[in-house]
């Protein structure tokens, strides 16, 4: 049976001195198995999963300001399976404790504040885990490809990100940034599904084909924002997702690593449990 063991995932790090061109979109680190064992890793840890997070919320509702959170920031190509990831994997989750958040295109509202305006009303609250399906890094990685802003402001931007996610890491907020990693031929048959399948056609934005035109410049733009953003308070990995069900799998792995690091208990009663089961008891 193929395994995949917590700890191999921390191997997916990126690091200061990543290199995008070193990772294969199409491996699979720390597994090796068949499709059936790949869904049964994938569905090993739910209960688990459940239990943290229902822990996190727990916590969040008894102490207010004092408990931690989780932001997951999910970037990637199109194609790359971002929603499908959250979808799958936040389906185990209670939903009163959980929050997926979509960035695209800023409104003209927005492009009158700063970059991080937008950002900032979805950051967690105490006990939430909350989903970027896209994030504060598009208004980076898209501006500076098309060259819409200057090197400076390129720096300045990236200096606000970095004393952003570490002013959420000091509200205890814990920070998890994912790259989906794909390949240009495994974009386009995606891409091609997109204009072939009538369930698919929504999906589908003949922008993407210029977009695509872009493919080596958002791989020179990701791989130096994952250099100059990685933090122990808020660090990147790069998940291969050629196959997104080993991605959306390693996803999860890293969510109960992260959470099971919080060691929460379950909050204690401000109330006396015995006294308060004999009133009930003795409740006509």
């Amino acid at each position: 049976m193929g395994k995949f063991k917590i700890h191999d995932a921390l191997g997916l790090r990126a690091g200061k001195n990543f290199r995008l061109a070193d990772v294969d979109p199409a491996v699979t680190p720390g597994f090796s198995g068949s499709k059936a064992d790949l869904a049964a890793r994938f569905a090993r840890y739910d209960e688990e999963l459940y239990e943290l997070q229902e822990r996190l919320f727990a916590n969040g509702r008894a102490h207010e300001d004092g408990a931690p959170s989780l932001l997951v920031v999910l970037q990637g190509m199109d194609t790359s399976g971002k929603g499908g990831a959250i979808r799958n994997v936040f389906s185990v989750f209670d939903p009163q404790g959980t929050k997926t958040v979509g960035f695209g295109k800023p409104t003209d509202e927005e492009l009158a504040h700063d970059f991080l305006w937008r950002i900032r009303k979805h950051d967690p609250r105490p006990g939430q885990i909350v989903a970027f399906d896209r994030s504060h890094y598009e208004d980076v990685l898209i501006q500076r490809v098309h060259k819409w802003v200057d090197e400076d402001e390129v720096d300045r931007r990236f200096a606000a990100i970095r004393d952003y996610e570490q002013e959420l890491a000091g509200r205890s907020v814990k920070i998890l940034k994912i790259f989906l990693h794909i390949s240009p031929q495994f974009q386009k048959e995606n891409l091609l599904e997109r204009t072939e399948r009538e369930d698919k056609y929504w999906k589908y934005d003949p922008s993407d084909i210029e977009e695509r035109g872009y493919w080596d410049e958002y791989m020179a733009a990701y791989e130096d924002a994952i250099r100059r953003t990685d933090e122990i308070w808020a660090p990147w990995y790069v998940l291969p997702t050629d196959n997104k069900k080993y991605a959306r799998m390693a996803l999860k792995f890293l969510m109960v690593d992260a959470l099971r690091h919080l060691e929460l208990s379950w909050p204690a009663p401000d109330f006396d449990p015995e006294q308060e089961r004999q009133r009930i008891l003795d409740a006509e």
